[in-house]
């Protein structure tokens, strides 16, 4: 059977199921696939491979003709776009080659469509495990794997490791201003997973405020610029919201309020964004060569190695600081022992 037969079929069971729909609605998912499945069926007496009508759970896809498989969508809604499977596709039946899928929407006027399913795949959702996102009817002018300059079948067999690379190339291309991704991992076993509790900063002991400011910091040397800059704490806030699952109310506080600034209530004035930073020298020390590396790529814009991320931090926090020179003061043990990439910073 050639993909022109198989479509030919897919045809006829589309126009079947409309007819049906527009007597009777489907009520629900599992009562459209098996009808679709029971005409696939019928429509196969002649293929000569089995089609079972009580398949393995989770399988993908729905159904396994041959080498041409169905992915079932429903929705009650009138729309034709919904989730799809998760791209690990860790449940694919290997014998099918092409997918298709069989869509019926049974909101507004009752339809059944079908499509191919490389060219429906329109978008890719970052929740816990990426999912693509299918739009049956209209066709997407451009599928999500022609927007990440390759193909369903070289994605899918990709190591996830290599997926995971197109999908956050795809997703950066899509951020709007003050956006940050939520996920970095390059593995399918990542070694950071987000809490499932959020929790707010004000509630946390005191080691771990400590530890979270001088990673914050780390990544957005924009804190040192100057008080009337907007926008200052952005990256601030975004790091502990989607990598940590905590909530700061007032980021600005964490480096500029008394507490943190001047903790000894001695009155000597200076800036406090300088004096609070001075104070997390040793934890910013200890945290930047164990931070992931993906992270200072995500918030810096290009890749750093472990022992050059004080300095690098250095060479743009000098650039940002307002009224203060902060190579001039902090890290100078460090400087002393190491000398900063292209000089001093000015």
């Amino acid at each position: 059977m050639t993909e022109a037969d198989f479509e030919a079929i897919l045809n006829e069971i589309c126009a079947t199921l409309t007819q049906e729909a527009w007597g009777k609605l489907f009520v629900d998912s599992k009562e459209f696939e098996n009808r679709v499945r029971i005409l696939v069926i019928e429509a196969h007496t002649d293929l000569g491979v089995p089609i079972l009508l009580n398949p393995p759970a989770q399988g993908f896809p729905d159904i396994a003709a041959g080498k041409f498989g169905i992915e079932v969508k429903f929705t009650a809604n009138d729309t034709w776009r919904s989730v799809a499977n998760s791209v690990l596709e860790s449940n694919r039946v290997l014998e099918v080659e092409k997918v298709y899928i069989v869509f019926g929407k049974m909101g507004g006027s009752p339809e059944v469509k079908w499509g191919e399913y490389e060219k429906s795949v329109m978008h890719v959702r970052t929740s816990h495990v990426p999912r693509f996102e299918v739009e049956v009817f209209p066709v997407p002018s451009q599928s999500l794997f022609e927007q990440m300059q390759t193909s369903y079948d070289e994605f899918r067999v990709s190591p996830m490791a290599e997926k995971m690379r197109y999908i956050r190339q795809y997703a950066r291309g899509r951020l709007k201003q003050g956006e940050r991704l939520w996920w970095l991992e390059d593995t399918t076993e990542p070694d950071h997973t987000l809490p499932i509790q959020a929790r707010l900063y004000t509630k946390l002991p005191k080691a771990e405020k400590t530890r979270l400011r001088a990673e914050a910091v780390l990544l957005s040397p924009s804190v040192v610029s100057s008080g009337r800059s907007k926008n200052k704490y952005d990256d601030v806030v975004l790091f502990l919201l989607t990598y940590h699952g905590v909530l700061c109310h007032q980021a600005r506080d964490l480096f500029s309020a008394g507490s943190v600034a001047n903790p000894d209530n001695d009155d000597e004035g200076g800036i406090y964004i300088q004096r609070a930073l001075k104070l997390l020298e040793p934890e910013m020390l200890a945290a930047a060569p164990q931070m992931e590396a993906a992270l200072f790529e995500e918030y810096w814009g290009h890749p750093c190695a472990p022992n050059d991320r004080v300095a690098q931090w250095l060479l743009m926090a000098d650039k940002m600081a307002s009224g203060w020179v902060p190579s001039a003061s902090m890290f100078l043990e460090y400087q002393n022992v190491r000398s900063l990439p292209n000089g001093k910073p000015s």
